[in-house]
């Protein structure tokens, strides 16, 4: 099988993996996600792979819940360290990697981002990528002095004015502004910084943003959401787009949907990568992969596996965990309660199976099989126009992604299927998408 283009490849270096359980690995060091030398490590790995760039999820509360009781205990979902300051650290050990971090829009200030954004992008010299979250959770809106979280409607109208007012202070210099001209003592041509002067129903923003252009023109935009609001954001703005898609069918709908809106923001489709997630156990044979599975599946404790279906099931504990999965009790979440129920009564899962298959992969795509397989499923998608490349999502760091560069990547080599060094020293250069150009610019041009 081949294709045409290219795969983009990025890698989410959250936590200690994306297993539940990755902690537990005998290889793992469960204090990691706390170390600056585990991260390095992580980055210089993908950075020498010549992956397009690291991703670091994030979230502003303890969104981990104690359902049922002894579930919190056992997760290490629970410490992190603050994703901005860790890339900033990163930027300084790697230079051409991709610098992704996430932010809320709701627990912000656009002048904030724009400002620590800028200055990432600066000091990595172009690598630097926010992905743009609403954020969901309650345990949020109780850091900010809220008792409930913001109106979900209310979260994406004020979230689509935060990434214009971003996108407005980032085009506060033009490219060419910073003379320094010594003899006359001039620094920068006045003309060509510019006020923002915005006035909206969220936000009131002056400007200027108080750093020069950036080496992308701006960072690279991502974003995850697939509801309404989210499609018409990431069609309008992103870059990039990483979805959870658990099937092929649902890639391709998602995919098209998406791409077929940028028109009407004046975009071309390939403007905008579509990475989907995906967790992946690899072995040289599929016995090895399905006992990489096995094992780390073996060590997640009941409390810990139950507590993935808690808001989705209801609470299942006084089931038999090797019995059928039971009709749903007061789900929070009813669509993601079907769609689990489905999956059981079509695959005759026990609970404890089921809470294994979500476990694996904090409920993302799980693939189990050799170098070989996973290019073909991977190439299936791309084939398909369901992805433009991928978000792996390894179940244990740094053990997944060793796992990824020693054996899958050589397959794509092989297929010519991705690179064997970079194409520029930008994230922007590498991922294929256009620079921005600034507003006041095209203002002026279309004016002449």
């Amino acid at each position: 099988m081949t294709i045409a283009r290219q795969m983009r490849l990025g890698v989410s270096i959250r936590y200690l993996g994306y297993h539940a359980a990755a902690w537990r690995h005998p290889e793992a060091d469960p204090g990691a996600a706390s170390k600056l030398s585990h991260f390095i490590r992580l980055a210089q790995t993908a950075e020498a792979a010549k992956l397009d760039m690291v991703f670091l999820a994030d979230g502003i509360g303890l969104r981990t819940r104690d359902d049922p009781p002894g579930a919190l205990c056992r997760s290490h979902q629970t410490a992190e360290l603050e994703p901005l300051t860790l890339l900033s650290a990163l930027s300084a050990v790697t230079s051409r990697i991709g610098l992704v971090a996430t932010a809320s829009t709701t627990y912000n200030e656009p002048f904030h981002i724009a400002r620590k954004w800028a200055s990432l992008d600066h000091l990595s010299g172009g690598r630097a990528g926010w992905n743009i979250v609403t954020s969901w959770s309650e345990a949020e809106a109780w850091n900010f002095n809220r008792e409930q979280h913001m109106d979900y409607d209310l979260r994406y109208e004020r979230a689509a004015e935060f990434v214009e007012v971003v996108k407005g202070l980032w085009d506060s210099w033009e490219g060419d502004a910073l003379v320094h001209d010594k003899a006359s003592g001039i620094f920068f041509d006045q003309s060509k910084l510019h006020w923002l002067n915005h006035k909206g129903k969220h936000f009131q923003v002056r400007g200027p943003l108080t750093i020069a252009r950036t080496p992308q023109g701006r960072p690279i935009l991502v974003q995850a959401g697939a509801s309404e609001q989210g499609l018409e954001i990431a069609a309008q703005s992103a870059d990039v787009v990483y979805t959870g898609a658990l099937n092929l069918d649902s890639a391709k709908a998602y995919y098209v949907n998406l791409k077929d809106r940028m028109a009407k923001y004046g975009r071309a489709r390939d403007d905008l990568k579509i990475m989907p997630g995906i967790t992946l156990f690899i072995g040289q044979t599929e016995e090895e992969a399905q006992a990489k599975y096995k094992q780390l599946n073996d060590l997640v404790e009941p409390e810990l596996g139950l507590s993935y279906l808690y808001s989705q099931m209801g609470d299942l504990s006084a089931y038999p965990l090797d019995g059928p999965v039971p009709e749903p009790k007061d789900p929070r979440v009813r669509s993601m309660a079907a769609n689990n129920l489905a999956l059981a009564r079509r695959e005759n899962l026990t609970i404890r199976q089921l809470y294994s298959r979500i476990a694996a992969g904090f409920g993302g795509r799980v693939l189990v099989g050799t170098p070989e397989m996973i290019v073909d499923n991977m190439v299936e998608w791309m084939e398909a126009g369901a992805a433009d490349g991928f978000n792996l999502c390894p179940p244990v760091l740094p053990l997944g992604l060793d796992d990824f560069v020693e054996m899958v990547l050589p397959e794509l080599h092989r297929r010519g299927l991705f690179r064997t060094e970079y194409e520029g020293t930008t994230l922007r250069e590498n991922l294929g998408v256009p620079m921005p150009v600034n507003r006041y610019v095209a203002a002026a041009e279309a004016a002449e």
